[in-house]
């Protein structure tokens, strides 16, 4: 059920609803627009809105412009750290910015850039935080990982390494093993790294399961053995880790267009949303070996490259629950709130 939608200022990439208690109505949304002519530039921004689910609202509240974003997310809940938000940006730039209580009661909050590193000259394509928040890695244009270390409050790159032949589409920690990382590229290789070595150290890299490029991973909140990676050959594959060096495929789903974004339901157990540009965004549930699509959702009429899960545990639509999704289109610039038939009360309690 559509809930509200609106137009961004660029083309959008990522959404990214607020983890932390007592902004769960916080939803950030990043563009990327490439601007051409005699002087090309990359442009962006992020947006900040106040998702009221009952009433159906999406209010922009914030906005500041920046260069061109290809990725943003939140920092993890824990500890007493209050909300954060990572950027990696065209200008090879990893940004971190501060959600702040507004002296203006009308906005309520707004963000303020904290710090930023200059990571590379290649471009920040993806980011990930690792579980305690200390670390972000980054992956670069030219095939690189880095790993970048914040310390009161400052950003300073640890190490840098040549990971893949061409560039980085998805780098991520290990949620349960943080000495690893993993990372994919256009180079069509799954890799992962132990961190424990400097330069780190190759723990395993698979060259024959991806037929296209590597565009996502992520790891199982819930279940430290499992891993599941999109390609744009338009397959979401489920892996088991538990044999770091050799890991193994044991299912996988095609989804009908290149699976750009993963994001595991924060509460039912093996329910995934995804992200699948040429094909709108799916619903899958995971089940060990099985893997089934039981809802899609095609209201957008362009690139779906973000999409995420709405962190309340349930939100009343006349006598039924059911979760709130955000989904974002790149060249149409839409942002779209709806709610998946398929995720109700039954399965979310």
């Amino acid at each position: 059920m559509d809930v509200a939608h609106c137009n961004l200022d660029g083309n959008a990439d990522a959404v990214e609803f607020c983890p932390h208690d007592s902004y769960h109505h916080v939803l950030a949304a990043s563009t990327y627009t490439l601007q051409e002519g005699d002087r090309p530039s990359r442009a962006g921004s992020i947006s900040l809105f106040n998702v009221d689910a009952d009433l159906g609202r999406l209010d922009l509240f914030h906005r500041i412009e920046t260069a061109g974003i290809f990725d943003i997310k939140w920092n993890p809940v824990g500890g007493s750290v209050s909300p954060l938000l990572a950027q990696a940006d065209a200008d090879g730039y990893l940004r971190i910015h501060g959600l702040e209580c507004c002296s203006d009661e009308a906005r309520g909050f707004s963000l303020r850039e904290i710090t930023d590193e200059k990571i590379s000259s290649a471009m920040c394509l993806c980011l990930d935080w690792n579980p305690s928040a200390t670390s972000i890695t980054v992956g670069l244009s030219d095939g690189s990982v880095s790993i970048a270390s914040i310390v009161e409050s400052q950003l300073e790159t640890q190490e840098l390494w040549k990971a893949h032949d061409f560039e980085v589409w998805a780098a991520s920690f290990d949620t349960h093993q943080p000495q690893l990382v993993y990372s994919g590229s256009d180079d069509c290789k799954f890799s992962c790294w132990d961190l424990r070595d400097c330069p780190s150290k190759l723990a395993f890299q698979n060259t024959k399961v991806h037929t296209m490029g590597v565009c996502c991973i992520v790891k199982n909140p819930n279940d430290p053995n499992t891993v599941l990676t999109g390609s744009y050959d338009e397959y979401l594959r489920v892996w088991d880790v538990r044999s770091i060096s050799r890991p193994v495929n044991e299912t996988s789903i095609c989804l009908g267009g290149g699976v750009w974004r993963i994001k595991y339901h924060p509460f039912v157990s093996g329910l995934v949303l995804t992200a699948c540009m040429h094909n709108g965004f799916s619903v899958v549930k995971i089940n060990g070996d099985k893997a089934e699509v039981i809802e899609t959702y095609s209201k957008h009429e362009s690139l779906a490259y973000g999409a995420d899960w709405h962190r309340e545990k349930s939100f009343r639509e006349g006598k039924r629950n059911s979760t709130l999704v955000a989904t974002c289109s790149f060249y149409d610039r839409l942002l779209r709130l709806w709610m998946p038939e398929s995720v109700l009360q039954d399965s979310v309690l």
